[in-house]
């Protein structure tokens, strides 16, 4: 399984990819996917996102601008989450699901919440990086 990165308009400055590629790299360890993943890094919303979306072809597009990376990598988190159900547990395919308070909304925003504090504990010297301060 690969994951590619893509980052549009220059959204991200080269130390905040890196911080995204060790990021991706933790979430392979914690839920492993098995079929490639594409990742847009993107200035504006698009379409229907929040801050983030998945869509059915292995790509998660996630908002970057005007936001700390810690945000960004939380919305990153919960998107690869939802990749997971859909590629390991078939839960999202053809399948309508409860945005809100849903089981697989409420899987997503609990396992990137562990995820990111998870990655803060193995990380505390990206502390300042990921609040942007």
């Amino acid at each position: 399984m690969r994951v590619s990165l893509k980052v549009i308009d220059n959204v991200l400055g080269e130390e905040d990819v890196e911080v995204i590629d060790l990021f991706i790299k933790f979430l392979q360890k914690q839920l492993r996917l098995s079929e490639d993943v594409k990742i847009i890094c993107t200035p504006e919303r698009i379409g229907k996102m929040t801050t983030g979306v998945r869509d059915p072809n292995n790509t998660i597009k996630i908002l970057c601008s005007n936001r700390i990376l810690i945000d960004v990598l939380r919305t990153l988190s919960h998107e690869w989450v939802h990749e997971y159900q859909d590629q390991k547990l078939d839960i999202l395919r053809n399948k309508k699901i409860q945005d809100i308070g849903g089981p697989e909304e409420n899987m997503a925003n609990v396992l990137s919440g562990i995820y990111i504090k998870k990655f803060q504990k193995l990380h505390p010297e990206l502390e300042k990086k990921l609040y942007n301060e």
